[in-house]
């Protein structure tokens, strides 16, 4: 996650509280923590870079797959630290690790002062200061029902590059999912209204994104709970009248995907030509044992049906491998699953034990090693898949939005054209100076170079006016990718 450094306080700001602030997991997660950043700024608080210099260091953690559960008690242990070599006086652990483990965190580790659940976003100013208050030094939690659902005029600070922006539309999900712990964390679904969306989207424009980036935990189930019919449907017919280049849904879930939606998708300009489809698996066995809907006839057609609709379309989808009871044979029919069709991006992810889900309980558990070889010999598979499919890029002249200098080498620019998506796609190289962030340009690809083209400018399409708020650095920006939805 890009992002820039926060201007020194002066000495006469310096008796606000400071916080400092580290950000873990997916998009969805940064959106809260810009959240808690806007209120915190509202609150009277002074965010700092510094993590020495923070007062109070809030901790934005991860609790949907092993790896990220242990990345975020690194973080608590690491910054616990600070207590006794840094300014640190409160220590808070926020987000989905709080939620789901609640007093368990506190008991063990200590360092914690409070534990805010995905329900309490709103209520992050308070519960600093009442933790800053004198005599303060107990444990405390504050775990409401999840989940917070912020509004239009909820405060945000903006993480990333000022072109770009994640908006959520929704929080929570009805799915029954046997290996997904999110329900347990964020709750049922329940979707912003329409309008609330349109309004933030119009000030986010009006602040310069080009790109919003439609985020939730069940995107194509948007306003079934508000009784919308086809809400995800007619969300895009309102956004698309908001002036922006790019709008780029994330997590379709691969059921209810109506002709109506693919015509928007295909018809729409502004809407990107890239769909975001977690499929999970291909056998009908494994399928059934993970509770999702549809078999491998189902999603076959389903992918055959988009790629006819959408013409060009940019697929990414996403499997587990080492679900308990997956044998050979199904990780075989996977394999050729991936190879006949050909996606252009795919993520995987190996299963683990989620407490409270009831994929826990199941039989035919996969060895460890026997996953992170499957995981590795899909991720071989696609990596040739996708090299060539970019190779179809060579020669062509494609419009590309402009992010920054790359972090590769300062002589080069980073851009992406509307296939990929930030931060996990991949990027095309081009020369530095050639285009400011935030502009969009055209250009001829040259080479590939695995999931990256580079290419040569042609112009300027046209000069984009930047953000003016300043992005601020976290403590330790760190993104643990989209998880298994």
């Amino acid at each position: 996650m890009a992002s820039s450094s926060l201007i020194t306080p002066s000495r006469a700001k310096r008796k606000k509280p400071t916080i400092g602030f580290v950000n873990l997991g997916c998009s969805k997660n940064q959106v809260d923590s810009e959240v808690m950043l806007g209120t915190l700024v509202a609150g009277g608080f002074q965010l700092t870079g510094d993590a020495r210099a923070a007062e109070v260091v809030i901790i934005n953690t991860c609790g949907f797959i092993e790896e990220a559960k242990q990345e975020s008690i690194n973080s608590i242990i690491e910054h616990g630290r600070l207590k006794k070599s840094g300014s640190c006086r409160v220590l808070i652990a926020a987000g989905c690790l709080a939620q789901r483990y609640q007093g368990e965190l506190l008991k063990e580790l200590p360092e914690l002062d409070g534990v805010v659940g995905t329900g309490e976003f709103g209520r992050i100013a308070e519960i600093c200061r009442s933790l800053l208050a004198p005599k303060a030094r107990q444990q405390r939690l504050w775990l409401g029902q999840p989940p917070y659902l912020y509004d239009a005029d909820t405060p945000r600070v903006r993480l990333g590059t000022p072109h770009s922006a994640y908006l959520k539309i929704a929080e929570g999900c009805n799915r029954n999912c046997a290996f997904c712990a999110i329900p347990i964390m964020r709750g049922k679904q329940r979707s912003r209204p329409i309008e609330s969306i349109v309004a933030e989207a119009k000030r986010l424009a009006q602040e310069g994104v080009k790109e919003l980036n439609l985020i939730s935990q069940d995107t194509i189930n948007y306003g079934v709970d508000l009784g919308i019919k086809q809400g995800f449907t007619a969300l895009l017919r309102e956004l698309v009248t908001v002036d922006v280049r790019w709008i780029r849904p994330f997590y379709l879930y691969p059921q209810q995907v109506t002709d109506e939606l693919l015509d928007v998708y295909a018809g729409e300009a502004r809407i990107t030509k890239y769909l975001d489809m977690p499929l999970q698996h291909i056998s009908d066995g494994m399928l059934k044992r993970m509770h999702r809907l549809g078999d491998r006839k189902h999603l076959t057609k389903l992918v055959e049906r988009i790629r006819a609709k959408i013409p060009g379309v940019f697929f990414r989808t996403a499997f587990i491998v080492g679900f308990p009871g997956e044998t050979d044979a199904h990780f075989e029919e996977l394999k050729q699953f991936i190879l006949d069709m050909e996606f252009d991006r795919v993520a995987v992810f190996l299963y683990s034990d989620e407490e409270g889900t009831s994929a826990v309980d199941l039989d035919r558990k996969v060895d460890q090693a026997v996953m992170e070889e499957r995981r590795n010999e899909l991720l071989s598979l696609q990596e040739s898949i996708s090299e060539s499919k970019n190779r179809d890029y060579l020669g062509r002249t494609i419009e590309v939005l402009a992010d920054g200098i790359s972090e590769e080498s300062d002589r080069l620019l980073e851009a992406r054209h509307q296939g990929l998506a930030p931060e996990i796609d991949g990027v095309v190289y081009c020369e530095r100076g050639v285009a400011k962030p935030g502009e969009f340009l055209s250009v001829t690809v040259t080479d590939v170079v695995g999931y990256d083209l580079m290419a040569q400018p042609v112009g300027r399409l046209d000069a984009q006016k930047s953000s003016s708020s300043t992005s601020p650095a976290l403590l330790m920006p760190k993104k643990n990718g989209a998880g298994y939805r």
